[in-house]
């Protein structure tokens, strides 16, 4: 059977048991046969062209749960996991997710077949924001979606409110994140001279396009997938200027849409790598449209933004690295440090929306086996402490708050200057009873089994969030006082488990990966005091606030505990 070139399909459920038709969960679907006019010059599929399609196919399906006009508000969360090439088939899947009052989430996925393997594989996944549109007065107000088949579909409506909460969010935590990033006086990076680096003034593009009949949508406006296209292609060109190569597009941050453009309007494109991050690039693109008197008089509508990251590879698939880049301008610096808050923002959502349920972490605890434990506890952390990659998130006040990303692994680590001495800190620190004295998530901690005055078992109580259960964990405490002057205190903590404290029904039973204190002496009467974790979904709720940048409960817990190991005697504590 010959396969069209364009076939679009509407699916409104299975048959048997479906409800009434624009009742329900609508997903439609659109095929394409990829011809050499929708490639570039590698024979790939263009990004720009992928774009068009997403948005028409977004569209149709947010308008079919609308039973109204919709408009673009944004498209975020778009990932490229593979290359279109021509030949191949692509499918093109969107559907409501959920509603709101006068929005709606649409997810997108892109999969692509090889014609004669007949393979499937996913291109990308993403997510637009869609706004109704009424004819005249008539007010929106969209129905729920209530026709969820799969325990898939389910997930996605249930992430959707998630996501929505991120986004409306997500321009206060920008805002707090640049405040702490300008007072650290974050510079470039010092590793190598300015020589080597290139200016991102040398990737600046702009570029002019006339909006014709054929760039409108069905409802007379400029079709937001052209305007996408058009921005893709400006930020390839930016991109291209910094790594003198042909860069492939991995992911956007987000198109953003501002406002409209209708036929006969001028566009004009701005766009200039923001930073480089060593395997990757942020391109910024802007866009500004003219009627023809606001272009006579030079006064142009900012209507749509994007940031788009890019990567580059060598013949044989490898990636490559990117220059460095400098700003010499007070708006580069803005920008070089915007590029770099989006990229802590994108860490937080995708641990924070896309953590993996990793399976058991807790060891059994054995007495007899104790010193491999010990030892196997103290070494990851010092393992975890020696990285040499970590990123400052906030320093201020004698409080540094860092975090370290490697592959679908998130740590952190909170540095606290304290006016007392090492052994003080240690003493205190290594008594799990105390901690409630300065950590509020702490409701209590009881001692289980004390192996030595080494090893010692806890059982912790930790408040409720998000209106759950308490959360409870069984902790292997392992601590060490320095063989030699120059060694650090060093206090480790990881899940166990034990037949004396099996998991409740009251209680949610979390885990701890690796986390724990190192104590350096700074002088006779301070020291700096390292507390490391390496996050897993047990602990992620306690931190994700400050992840994403609305929160600071890290640093008033570590303000707190400065205060508590201040305190001079340990006897004044109780």
């Amino acid at each position: 059977m010959e396969l069209m070139n364009q076939d679009v399909v509407a699916r409104n459920g299975p048959a048997e048991g479906a409800p009434k038709r624009g009742h329900g969960l609508a997903e439609v679907q659109m095929c394409q046969s990829i011809l050499p006019c929708h490639a570039n010059h590698l024979g790939e599929l263009g990004a720009g062209q992928l774009l068009k399609w997403m948005d028409t196919i977004a569209c149709l399906a947010a308008e079919r749960h609308a039973g109204m006009p919709c408009v673009t508000a944004s498209m975020d969360d778009i990932r490229f996991e593979e290359t279109v090439r021509v030949g191949q088939i692509i499918n093109i899947k969107a559907r409501v997710n959920r509603a709101f009052n006068t929005s709606m989430e649409v997810g997108i996925c892109v999969s692509v077949q090889d014609v004669m393997s007949g393979i499937l594989k996913r291109v990308c996944v993403a997510f637009s924001t869609f706004v109704g549109k009424p004819v005249g007065e008539r007010k929106v107000c969209l129905r729920p979606v209530d026709f969820l088949n799969s325990a898939e579909e389910r997930l996605e409506h249930s992430l959707a409110s998630e996501r929505r909460r991120l986004r409306l969010y997500n321009e206060e935590a920008f805002n707090n994140l640049m405040v702490d990033y300008y007072a650290q006086g974050v510079s470039q990076r010092k590793d190598s001279s300015p020589t080597q680096r290139i200016s991102t003034e040398c990737t600046r593009v702009e570029s002019i396009e006339l909006v014709l009949p054929p760039h409108a949508n069905h409802h007379g406006n400029t079709f937001g997938g052209q305007i996408m296209a058009w921005m893709e292609n400006a930020a390839t060109v930016a991109a291209s200027r910094l790594c003198g190569t042909y860069p492939t597009l991995k992911a956007v941050d987000m198109f953003q849409f501002r406002g409209p453009s209708t036929v006969g309007d001028r566009l004009v494109f701005k766009a200039m790598v923001n930073n480089s991050f060593q395997t990757s690039v942020e391109v910024g693109v802007r866009v500004e449209a003219y009627n023809c008197e606001e272009w006579t008089q030079g006064t142009p509508r900012h209507i749509n933004s994007a940031f788009l990251l890019y990567q580059r590879t060598n013949n044989e698939g490898h990636i490559l690295t990117f220059p460095e880049v400098i700003f010499t301008t007070q708006d580069g610096e803005r920008r070089y440090l915007s590029a770099i808050v989006r990229k802590r923002i994108r860490m937080a959502r995708k641990h924070i929306l896309y953590s993996r349920d990793e399976g058991p972490l807790s060891v059994p605890w054995d007495k007899s086996n104790q010193v491999y434990l010990g030892y196997n506890n103290v070494a990851a952390l010092t393992v975890l402490a020696g990285k040499p990659t970590w990123e400052a998130s906030s320093v201020n006040n004698k409080i540094g708050v860092f975090v370290l990303e490697e592959l679908d692994s998130l740590c952190i680590k909170v540095e606290m200057e304290v006016d007392t001495t090492p052994f003080h800190a240690f003493s205190l620190l290594s008594d799990l009873h105390l901690r409630p004295l300065w950590d509020k998530h702490y409701l209590s901690c009881e001692e289980v089994e004390k192996a030595d005055e080494e090893e010692t078992v806890y059982h912790t109580k930790c408040s409720p969030l998000n209106g759950n259960i308490i959360s409870d964990f069984v902790l292997l405490l392992s601590k060490r006082q320095p063989c030699k002057d120059k060694d650090p205190f060093v206090i480790a903590l990881r899940s166990v488990t034990t037949e004396k404290l099996p998991p409740t029904e009251n209680a949610t039973r979390s885990e701890v990966k690796c986390a724990g204190f190192i104590i350096q002496r700074n002088s006779h009467s301070t020291c700096k005091v390292s507390y490391y974790n390496q996050v897993t979904s047990g602990v992620l709720p306690f931190v994700e606030g400050n992840l994403a940048g609305w929160s600071k409960s890290m640093e008033e817990t570590a303000r707190s505990c400065i205060t508590f190991l201040e305190i001079d005697t340990i006897s004044t504590a109780f």
